[in-house]
């Protein structure tokens, strides 16, 4: 019996064993689900879910947690990442079936062997999206969507490389977390379902050897932050934990294979499916584009997006760029700087756009951190890329072959360091700024992925003054070294010269100083070389017809609507217009910021002697008269050099700006009146004709249009609302419109009551022009209501606006009273003989004023015949031919019952040289070829 109690109460120890055992982890369970831990996520939440600036352009709505796409994930080997890379085409970039992909979240299922995986290595070139993962990641985990982990740990690399003194894990974390002090101590014991963090493994020396980093299990054990890294990868320390660890190809191998459970290469978006679904999102974000109409923003948006997607539909460049989610943020961004900019002044520049994208995708980073020279990796792009970008640009060029890139990269190449660089870069780094060419048979060269980024490369390459002879370089090295050695000569000098009599040791020794200070003044020459180089680049008389560089930019993103160029026909000459537009841009102060903390210096006085060297050039070319598409490009320029003295000297300069059939985008629009408020100088004359106007676009550039003596609108499809703006112009106390054109838009009777209020208070105004307005009887009878209130205007055209006898006989009358008025233009008019009758005895006893109805002034031909065919045949493309026909025949017919009542010869002839002109034109026009 005693036996049996005893064994019975054994039995029930054990099983109060794991009883207990059970509730301590109960207690612990709890713990995890605390409030510490709730207190780490919401902390972990606000920080990783922190947009950069530039991140905010695409409205409120917009964040990581809302709208993220993950780029494709496939898993990997160590032999994989060691063999030889397969050829760089877009096919084997786009496709690679053969390998699995995984998603994010199943990264630690088992692997192919049913074993439990602990460590994992994500791995990507520059821009696939590896911090971006692990931001979602961390995010996803905060919000309850990342269940197989309790607590997640996040380490920057970047900040553990740059701690030398000794830690233990437990401060690391609390250090770092302070919300989790309290859960830090039972991590070990717990039975924790952690993953740790560690973003960016290259900035990190690892040595798994044991002589080089010893064996650690304790987390309260003070050692180096990277033994702690590597005791956690050889699952000695919390050998329960789950790792992962995003690094570049290069520094893979650093973690030994037997430590690494799952390797898995993030890909980008090698699917366009992706690229497309990333686009919708970015580019459909309410408050996106910031207008007021959301029903107008909202077309503009699904517009855009459908001409992207046809676009990658075509597997143009476009589609290998877009490979890149970083090119993806690029391309987003760089369509909401051109269609959704206005404010004035824009918010930002392109170049400014481009160097925030090589800020977002390489600040604070070292090419190899093994290297000594610690190198920083856009100061190597600048020097390899840039002289690649540069010649390229030189030779208008935008494909390039291996041997082209072997003599860029390679020639200069003297050691094994430099080859090692060599080595990380090809690896890390060439796709992103190189991808295949997709063009017929050119599959094994390479393009610039984005093409204006190897206009922004080549700019940054000559701005940093990488641009040297041989005997410029050596020049500078020697005198580096003569200012370095004259120093220490300096003392021995002094002292020998006082106990020997030798007098040629100061004159030696000067001589030793002369030669850094003449060799700072030729180096000044650079300064210059590069301002000649700007200003030659700028106003190209070969570009001179091209469209201005930002439609350029435009159709580089999404497109061109029509049919295919075939294979067999000539490409168009490359064209680099942004190439000086960059190079002013990288020189304004914020750029110039941006770009030291990525290490590439451009001091001061450098960007100081640029702008001097380069006005006198500048300004004396800009005055010589430059065609609509360049003067838009030039005042582009102005606006990304952000230097407002030299600006204002410029645009002082220009009195007369013709931008006429340049489509003034909104962004176009806020340049513009930026550009030009840097001066209050009247403006002579300013002509956007077919410039795509709106009511907002008048708005946008209200201050500049106060200034303009002579203001072209012309066909510009401007309505009552843009009326509406004009009216407020020209009622403007400080208005200096004299000429104002607005023929051929549909200013209708609405808006032609609304120029019939500005006519009655404007002070300014001395010729208007309403041709072809659709104004009609209504808006005639307005403006002729309101001309007796005006006091200065001498010249009024109503031509080609339907107008009855009655309307045109009110509008003369009132003109006959008028102080100043002289002519009134009325051909094209719906006038009958009647009319025409009763506006020759008005002519007759006119007081002063003309009105242009027809060919003929009774029996002699009018004086102004030239100017009215001129008139039609200028506007014959935005006129109904068919109308046009009518009218002229009528003009025939009047001009042959002329002739017929007068018996002078002289006006006769007269007569038969206006039908001979008036027949040649309908002729044409019934043939087509007018």
């Amino acid at each position: 019996r005693s036996c049996v109690r005893s064994l019975q109460g054994d039995s029930q120890e054990s099983s109060a064993q794991p009883s207990s055992s059970r509730h301590g982890q109960s207690q612990l369970r709890n713990v995890a689900s605390s409030g510490a831990i709730k207190k780490h996520q919401k902390s972990l939440s606000a920080w990783f879910s922190h947009l950069p600036n530039e991140e905010r352009q695409f409205g409120p709505s917009f964040s990581l947690d809302a709208v993220h796409v993950d780029p494709v994930i496939r898993e990997s080997s160590l032999e994989e990442i060691l063999q030889p890379s397969p050829d760089l085409t877009i096919q084997n970039q786009l496709q690679q079936p053969h390998r699995k992909i995984i998603s994010l979240h199943n990264l630690f299922d088992v692997d192919a062997c049913g074993r439990q995986v602990k460590n994992v290595v994500l791995y990507g070139t520059v821009g696939t999206g590896k911090s971006t993962l692990i931001k979602k990641m961390v995010v996803d985990w905060c919000h309850g969507r990342l269940p197989r982990f309790e607590l997640v740990i996040p380490f920057s690399c970047e900040d553990l490389s740059h701690s030398h003194a000794h830690v233990s894990l437990r401060r690391l974390i609390t250090k770092k977390y302070q919300h989790l002090r309290d859960v830090v101590p039972g991590l070990e014991a717990s039975n924790l379902r952690v993953l740790f963090i560690l973003n960016g493994l290259e900035r990190l020396n690892l040595d798994f050897r044991l002589a080089g980093t010893e064996l650690c299990c304790d987390p309260n054990e003070p050692v180096p932050p990277s033994a702690i890294v590597v005791n956690l990868l050889r699952k000695y320390l919390l050998p329960e934990a789950s790792i992962i660890v995003t690094t570049r190809p290069s520094a893979v191998h650093r973690i030994p294979g037997k430590y690494v459970g799952r390797y898995a290469e993030i890909c980008g978006f090698s699917d366009t499916n992706l690229q497309k679904l990333y686009f919708q999102m970015r580019l459909s974000q309410p408050g996106c584009s910031g207008e007021e109409s959301q029903d107008r923003s909202s077309a503009e948006q699904e517009n855009l997006v459908e001409m992207l997607s046809r676009n990658l539909e075509r597997h143009n460049q476009i589609t290998a760029a877009c490979f890149l989610p970083s090119y993806c943020w690029l391309v987003c961004t760089t369509l909401h700087f051109l269609y959704f900019t206005r404010t004035v002044p824009p918010s930002q520049t392109l170049t400014g756009i481009y160097t925030s994208f090589l800020r977002l995708n390489f600040s604070g980073e070292v090419l190899d951190s093994t290297d000594p020279t610690h190198i920083s990796m856009m100061k190597y792009v600048a020097k390899t890329m840039g002289k690649l970008a540069y010649e390229g640009v030189m030779s208008r060029k935008t494909c390039f072959s291996e041997e082209d890139l072997r003599q860029c990269f390679e020639v200069e190449m003297k050691t094994e360091s430099e080859l090692n660089l060599l080595e990380v870069f090809r690896s890390d780094v060439f796709r992103f700024f190189l991808s295949p060419c997709v063009q017929p048979g050119k599959e094994h060269t390479f393009v610039f992925t984005i093409p204006a980024m190897q206009e922004y490369l080549a700019a940054l390459y000559v701005v940093l003054g990488e641009k040297k002879t041989l005997a410029q370089r050596v020049g500078k090295e020697l005198s580096e070294v003569i200012g370095k050695v004259s120093e220490d000569v300096a003392v021995v000098v002094n002292i020998v010269s006082k106990v020997l009599p030798l007098r040629f040791l100061p004159v030696l020794f000067n001589l030793l100083k002369i030669f850094p200070r003449y060799f700072s003044r030729v180096s000044g020459k650079d300064k210059d070389a590069i301002a000649h180089t700007m200003a030659e680049e700028l106003f190209k008389e070969e570009d001179y017809y091209n469209d201005d560089v930002l439609d350029q930019i435009n159709s580089s993103i999404l497109g061109v609507e029509g049919p295919m160029r075939h294979p067999d026909e000539a490409p168009d000459d490359e064209v680099f217009e942004l190439f000086p537009i960059f190079m002013g841009g990288i020189l304004s102060r914020r750029n110039r910021a941006i770009l030291e903390q990525l290490g590439c210096s451009i001091k001061n006085l450098a960007a100081f002697e640029i702008a001097q060297a380069m006005k006198k050039t500048v300004i004396r070319k800009s005055r010589k008269g430059l065609p609509p598409s360049e003067l838009m490009d030039y005042l582009f320029f102005l606006h990304e050099f952000q230097n407002e003295r030299f600006t204002a000297e410029a645009i002082r300069s220009l009195r007369t700006v013709n931008l006429s059939s340049v489509k003034m985008t909104p962004l176009k629009c806020s340049v513009l009146a930026s550009v030009m408020s840097t001066t209050c100088h009247e403006v002579e004359e300013l002509n956007l004709t077919s410039c795509n106007l709106d009511s907002s676009s008048l708005r946008t550039l209200f201050p500049v249009l106060l200034r303009c003596k002579a203001l072209h609108l012309q066909l510009n499809s401007l309505g009552a609302d843009a009326c509406k703006e004009i009216r407020d112009l020209l009622l403007h106390d400080k208005c200096a419109v004299s000429s104002l054109r607005l023929a051929n838009n549909p200013v209708g009777e609405q808006g032609a009551r609304y120029l019939a209020e500005a006519l009655a208070g404007n002070r300014s105004l001395t010729q208007l022009s309403l041709l072809h307005t659709a104004l009609g009887d209504p808006g005639a009878e307005a403006i002729a209501q309101h001309l007796a209130e005006n006091q200065h205007l001498q010249e009024l055209n109503l031509g080609y606006n339907s107008l009855t006898d009655t309307a045109a006989l009110r509008v003369v009358e009132v003109a006959k009273r008028h102080e100043t008025l002289d002519k009134v233009h009325l051909y094209f008019n719906d006038i009958s003989e009647d009319g025409k009758r009763a506006l020759d005895s008005l002519r007759m006893d006119r007081d002063g004023v003309r009105a242009l109805v027809f060919l003929t002034a009774g029996t002699d031909v009018s004086d102004y015949w030239s100017h009215i065919l001129n008139v039609v045949q200028r506007n014959l493309p935005f006129w109904d031919r068919e109308r046009v026909l009518q009218h002229l025949a009528l003009l025939l017919q009047d001009l042959e019952s002329s002739r017929s009542q007068t018996a002078n010869p002289l006006r006769k002839a007269k007569f038969l040289r206006v039908e001979s002109e008036v027949k040649k034109m309908l002729g044409k026009l019934q043939d087509g070829s007018l």
